[in-house]
């Protein structure tokens, strides 16, 4: 793997014996301020597979903080581990050591495998921790917001593809129904649409249909991209939308909260050559770091939620502009994203969290 030729401005190594802790932090950009991404605590298959992850990461997270507006770079981590097992005080105080040890370069808060009371813990040891627990002064659950941006997107799509910025009477596929697809179902059915979801975690799917009976579940993805929807949204983990799953999807719009949902780059041309309108994932997921961000200003819910609503109309400006352009959504976001990291970038300096 070309670390070195990846564009990353840093990549960080971590290991740490007496915890156990294996760690990688992808410093993606930080023309536009600090490097913002959370934590992935993951059980990945070998280094390789961690370091391709927290590259990708890492630059999408560039390109969501600049198109959300934000006076902050890309960043990424991912520790090498099975949560549910691995993770300790130890190992989290430890990776909160390297945190540190970048000076607020990196600015680290939740993500797959990681939440509020792990960042409490990392914060014993450095100040450059957030999406922290509500008691210690953090922004909370930030997954309230991702998924409030993902419905905002949702809207623009609708309001896009069919003239009204509503999904009431649709019929919505959730794939992954955890931190983030669980909060989207609820906006999704207070809006009036009719929702089926499917999970590899059972519970998760056994929640949701508890408190939304009249939602519908299948037995998993596969049967899911095959069900006939009007808008299929991936709110699991990455590289939902490969070759397979295009070439049988039903769906007419595709916006979910899941990073990195393209398998490879042709993906987004063959989605638009099929007529499906395809919500970057960076653009509509940006909600979760909107609301983090707003934790280093004195966190308030109300004015994050109303800056995470903007989603809506950058998402319209998006498809506008690839249809004026005749490219995909995910070109036309990607040059929005681009143009503001270089006019701003070329006289920003990296400001550090005081």
């Amino acid at each position: 793997m070309d670390v070195l030729g990846s564009g990353h401005e840093q990549v960080v190594f971590c290991s740490d014996p007496a915890s156990g802790l294996r760690a990688v932090i992808a410093i993606h950009s930080t023309a536009l301020g600090p490097a913002l991404g959370g934590t992935r605590f993951h059980p990945y298959a070998g280094e390789d597979e961690a370091v391709a992850d927290a590259l990708a990461l890492s630059r999408a997270m560039s390109y969501k903080n600049s198109l959300a507006g934000l006076d902050l770079g890309g960043g990424k981590a991912v520790i090498i581990g099975d949560p549910h097992t691995d993770k300790t005080e130890a190992l989290l105080r430890a990776y909160g050591r390297f945190v540190e040890s970048l000076g607020g370069r990196y600015l680290t808060a939740c993500d797959v495998g990681t939440y509020n009371a792990d960042l409490d813990v990392v914060a014993r040891e450095t100040r450059f921790a957030h999406g922290r627990s509500l008691a210690y002064g953090g922004c909370g659950d930030s997954s309230v917001l991702t998924a409030y941006g993902v419905f905002q997107g949702m809207r623009a799509a609708a309001q896009h593809r069919w003239g009204k910025p509503s999904l009431a009477g649709r019929t919505v596929g959730v794939a992954g129904v955890g931190k983030v697809g669980s909060w989207l179902v609820d906006r999704l059915v207070e809006d009036g649409a009719d929702v089926v979801v499917t999970d590899v975690d059972a519970g998760a799917v056994e929640r949701v249909l508890a408190r939304h009976p009249a939602v519908d579940a299948v037995a998993d993805t596969a049967t899911l991209v095959r069900t006939p929807t009007d808008v299929y949204a991936p709110c699991a983990l990455g590289r939902a939308l490969d070759d397979e799953t295009v070439a049988v999807l039903e769906a007419e719009i595709v916006c979910g909260g899941a990073n990195n949902q393209l398998a490879h780059d042709g993906i987004a041309a063959e989605l638009m050559r099929r007529g499906v309108l395809y919500a970057p994932d960076y653009l509509v997921n940006a909600g979760g770091v909107i609301q983090v961000e707003d934790e280093r200003h004195g966190f308030s819910f109300d004015r994050a939620e109303a800056r995470a609503a903007g989603i809506f109309d950058v998402a319209l400006r998006v498809f506008r502009a690839a249809d004026a352009d005749g490219v995909s959504p995910a070109v036309a976001a990607d040059r929005l994203a681009e143009e503001r990291m270089a006019s701003v970038g070329r006289l920003a300096t990296i400001r550090l969290p005081r």
